[in-house]
């Protein structure tokens, strides 16, 4: 995990990052739908799990763009050259959750099988986080998944006065809808940014990003 400082008075987004962090401090969410269609059912076939294969695609597609990944280090803005997925661990028995994380790789074979022994060894801890014996990584950014609710829109909105530019990702139940004779999945994904070091157009380049990496998988498997 490497940080790299950010020149304030080089950066070209150096002004638009003082505005909207320090005079009018601005976020701001969206919802997108996604195309899925014939994924899980890939996956099915291949015996991979879809919540960390969603894990990995979101993450894959995020650390393409400089801009998710900023952030204050020792108080130094600078930005890490990946990001680690901190997601929601259920547990049935109570209805509760806890924080886990898996440090992120772009061979999707080698983040699955990390995913999954990290569900064996911690997913049945309780209480805030999983992983006790380690603190979440400085570059970890919460992605989750309400997979009973097929939302049309969702965001989240941090109640704790400190400077986090991380966005935040969250997927729905997914739907089943029909287009002329075509049968289409379709994923809600909602994704809360802060508007210091993101516009729409780096969600726009995101969700397609992301469509064509499930493409891309879907023709792969």
């Amino acid at each position: 995990m490497n940080f790299t400082p950010i020149d304030l008075q080089k950066w070209p987004r150096g002004q638009m990052f003082y505005y909207f962090s320090k005079m009018a401090p601005t976020s701001y969410s969206l919802t997108a739908l996604v195309d899925v269609t014939g994924l899980k059912a890939k996956l099915k076939e291949n015996g991979l799990k879809f919540f960390p294969v969603y894990l990995w695609l979101v993450t894959r597609c995020l650390n393409q763009q400089q801009e998710f990944k900023i952030a204050y280090k020792d108080g130094i803005l600078g930005y890490y050259d990946t990001l680690t997925p901190l997601y929601a661990s259920f547990h049935e028995e109570n209805k509760t959750f806890s924080f886990m994380w898996t440090p992120f790789d772009n061979d999707l074979s080698v983040f699955h099988k990390n995913y999954c022994e990290n569900q064996k060894n911690y997913g049945g801890n309780m209480g805030v986080l999983s992983q006790p014996a380690t603190p979440p990584p400085e570059n970890a950014y919460t992605v989750s998944c309400i997979p009973w609710i097929s939302f049309q829109h969702f965001a989240v909105h941090s109640h704790e006065n400190k400077p986090y530019f991380f966005p935040s990702v969250e997927a729905g139940r997914i739907y089943t809808s029909y287009e002329k004779t075509y049968r289409k999945e379709r994923l809600p994904l909602s994704i809360t940014c802060h508007h210091a070091v993101t516009d729409g157009y780096h969600v726009d380049r995101f969700l397609k990003d992301l469509e064509m990496e499930i493409e891309k998988l879907r023709m792969e498997l």
